[in-house]
């Protein structure tokens, strides 16, 4: 009976060992991503619990020493679907980039929209940037030289964050305070920017409940303006934000280009120095993002803002 019980435990404890190895590793294909060397510290917990959504992905340059800057990926899935591992296979060379160029990546995962609405998914995102400054020694990070990412609906939850960031939201930080991270700039591809302008729209697809703004907010702009201002980055601008890096599609289907456009002119006007670019006849995503043109540009704006 003991011999059993013994065998049982045992085989329980290396099953959950090769559990929690497969649960740690980084899948192959994102792997290739990066260059040879590259330091990898996989499924990091940075919420103080043991929810899949709240784990974060580390990956620092192979001669990383300390004090490395940090490149923060938010990613897209209209705010309910994919992971921290999204938007990477079609930004294979910007990626690569980033760790030639000394630069550390760190990719998060949030809460989907379907499961926690607003204002969860930028509590998250807040809560990762908390967890990043406060380890940033224990990682070999630089906590004062932090910058985020983002694709669609990570290109809004990126600048959401950096915009609020000096506004103190309570609202958008578990804890009700903001942390003490600052973000030095934003590279934001194609996210939303102003809901109540984006619903003002004649698309029906776009003015209905089952639209993922919609799901996010819990209601249609049309029905809670205020909770669309709310979640909007254009409402938080002020002098003090950091410069921005924005990319989008001409032809964009699902995030019509003049939220860009918009974004970069309210930054403008309040004196914030940005950068838009519009890519011809480019969708919403793709390899043409990660086009040798805009990583030029792309670069030559972090060496400007980060380095």
């Amino acid at each position: 009976m003991k011999t059993n019980c013994l065998k049982t435990l045992v085989l329980f404890i290396i099953l959950s060992v090769s559990l929690n190895t497969v649960r740690g590793q980084t899948p192959a294909r994102i792997e290739q991503i990066f260059p040879a060397g590259t330091i990898t510290h996989s499924n990091i917990a940075y919420a103080g619990d043991t929810l899949q959504k709240h784990l974060l992905d580390i990956y620092l340059p192979a001669n990383a020493k300390a004090n490395t800057p940090l490149i923060v990926w938010v990613h897209g899935g209209a705010w309910m679907l994919n992971d921290k591992y999204a938007d990477m296979s079609y930004m294979k060379n910007t990626i690569k980039g980033f760790l030639d160029n000394g630069y550390a990546l760190a990719s998060i995962d949030y809460r989907y929209s379907t499961t926690a609405p607003f204002p969860a998914q930028i509590q998250d995102c807040n809560q990762a940037l908390d967890f990043l400054y406060k380890n940033a020694a224990k990682f070999k990070l630089d906590k004062n030289r932090i910058a985020l990412i983002g694709f669609s609906a990570g290109g809004h939850l990126a600048s959401l964050l950096a915009l609020s960031n000096n506004n103190n939201v309570g609202a958008f930080h578990p804890s009700g305070s903001k942390g003490q991270f600052k973000i030095k700039c934003v590279l934001d591809f194609y996210g939303p920017s102003d809901f109540i302008a984006i619903f003002n729209n004649p698309d029906t697809s776009i003015n209905n409940a089952r639209n993922p703004v919609a799901i996010l907010l819990g209601a249609t702009p049309i029905d809670r303006p205020d909770l669309a201002k709310r979640a909007s980055p254009v409402t938080y601008i002020d002098k003090d934000d950091p410069p921005f890096f924005i990319v989008q599609g001409e032809k964009d289907e699902s995030v019509p280009n003049t939220q860009s456009k918009l974004l970069s002119s309210w930054l403008t006007l309040t004196g914030v120095k940005n950068e838009l670019i519009v890519v011809p006849n480019a969708p919403h995503y793709g390899e043409m993002f990660d086009a040798d043109w805009i990583r030029q540009r792309l670069f030559k704006f972090l060496e400007s803002n980060l380095k």
